[in-house]
């Protein structure tokens, strides 16, 4: 049984954990290695981690199964001037855990707990070779345009830009 709980600084090093685990799955194809832990130090660092949930900038929750950890996600209002659109920043299932609904689980307690907030979207952005797109198709996200993100160190970030319009 998967339990989802919000969580804070304590919890970092389980995200961190879930994050390298799978990464190194999920973007062996896509990414060289070298990118891979350029991204993870940016945004997974202690540092970085600790200022998202201690500043409020993210709303972190984590997923366990028998106390393992599973998977996490993390999700804000997207800005200041729209904020009835939210932003899923990350969402990842330990590898070991993929299809047995924790994707869902998670998915599903994110759009409850903006529901509560009047928040009438949900986006998120999407590497266009992560396989994971075909979960989110399935979900009921949909593309609504293509994004490169320099983030750095000549490295972009090929993505989706998808949205989840949540019932009214």
């Amino acid at each position: 049984m998967i339990s989802i709980v919000k969580v804070d600084c304590i919890a970092i090093p389980a995200i961190k954990i879930l994050a390298h685990t799978t990464w190194a799955i999920a973007y062996k194809e896509i990414l060289s290695q070298h990118q891979m832990d350029y991204m993870l130090e940016l945004m997974y660092s202690e540092a970085v981690l600790n200022q998202q949930i201690e500043q409020g900038h993210q709303q972190f929750i984590l997923a366990s199964n028998e106390k393992q950890p599973a998977g996490f996600a993390s999700y804000s209002p997207k800005n200041t001037a729209t904020p009835y659109i939210f932003h899923l920043h990350k969402i990842y299932i330990h590898p070991n855990q993929q299809g047995n609904g924790g994707g869902k689980l998670l998915l599903n307690y994110v759009l409850q707990d903006i529901k509560c907030t009047g928040a009438t979207n949900l986006q998120l952005n999407v590497n266009r070779n992560n396989p994971a797109l075909n979960f989110y198709l399935k979900f009921g996200f949909t593309i609504i345009r293509e994004e490169d993100i320099d983030i750095g160190n000549g490295y972009f970030m090929n993505d989706y830009v998808m949205d989840f319009e949540l019932e009214k």
